[in-house]
């Protein structure tokens, strides 16, 4: 897909990459046209970010612009997937509701397929405060994934993120068993012993955070360009697209930062969008698809 009038950053054989603010963007783009939008937008936290980020108390309001665009051309049987993590209230040890009533307020127009959350193991304790100083609470380690859907039946299919079998289903599979009613009255009857090629994943992810030295970060610093310092874990993006898409199919993600998501769609075969509104990140997300040699800086032109 083409944007009337503007410009991309850079294109790939199947995606392009735009710089600028979201909105003006996302406005350009036709009614019901883009089967999933996959995006990380900046978080409500206290301190600010160099990425930009916004307080939980107005994170509501400036959030919803985003949403209703994203609604419009959002396509008929698409999906609307975002990570957004929790924030705490100042100076206090306990939990904004921010992202609750932001929720409430998107489905009074998108449908809750289905919460996700992302257990990420190797985060830092805190807040800092009430974990490691007075020792009052646990460290917070879960991200919500929301997604949701323009209609009731959003394009979805389990079996394009099958895991592996674990040691005792795959006993289960060779070794058969006896059907029958479970102490818990789960009937566990003949059908349970096929084979589907592999175990239907839960809505709980556990994904660690990003590489602390991967490709992206290689070439940036070869290239002296700025690296993001929010970035999605792959296996995060990754799942999503096989989950709720199909090859040829389109991605958008309006707050595209590194462009993790451009990248992997690309892997995938999908077609795909990007918006970002830092130009050094834009030029620095270039390197994913095209890693120069060190000490070569060179532009392409659309």
């Amino acid at each position: 897909m083409k944007l009337s009038g503007v410009t991309p950053a850079y294109r790939t054989p199947l995606g392009a990459c735009y710089l600028g603010h979201a909105i003006d963007f996302l406005k350009a783009i036709p009614d019901d046209s883009i089967p999933l939008v996959l995006t990380s937008p900046p978080f409500a936290l206290r301190r600010k970010k160099a990425y930009g980020n916004v307080d939980a108390s107005a994170y509501v309001d400036w959030f919803l612009p985003f949403a209703w665009e994203i609604h419009r051309i959002l396509h008929p049987t698409g999906s609307f997937v975002f990570d957004l993590a929790g924030a705490w209230n100042p100076k206090m040890g306990t939990r904004s509701l921010f992202q609750y009533e932001l929720i409430l307020k998107l489905c009074q127009r998108f449908h809750l397929a289905q919460e996700f959350f992302w257990y990420n193991p190797s985060k830092l304790p805190t807040p800092a405060e009430w974990v490691t100083i007075r020792r009052t609470r646990v460290k917070d380690a879960v991200n919500m994934v929301w997604w949701l859907s323009k209609t009731p039946e959003p394009q979805a299919d389990n079996r394009r993120v099958l895991k592996p079998y674990s040691n005792s289903m795959k006993r289960l599979l060779r070794d058969g068993y006896q059907a029958a009613l479970r102490p818990s009255q789960h009937e566990i009857g003949p059908h349970f012993q096929k084979d589907n090629g592999g175990a239907i994943p839960p809505n709980l992810l556990s994904i660690p955070n990003c590489k602390s030295a991967d490709s992206y970060i290689k070439a940036c610093k070869e290239q002296g360009l700025t690296i993001h310092p929010a970035r999605f874990p792959d296996p995060l993006p990754d799942f999503f697209i096989r989950f709720l898409t199909s090859p040829g199919d389109l991605v958008l993600d309006p707050f595209a930062g590194s462009n993790v998501t451009g990248y992997l769609a690309e892997g995938h075969k999908r077609k795909w969008l990007s918006f970002e509104i830092n130009a050094d990140y834009v030029e620095s997300s270039r390197l994913r698809f095209e890693p120069l040699p060190p000490g070569r800086r060179e532009k392409k032109t659309a």
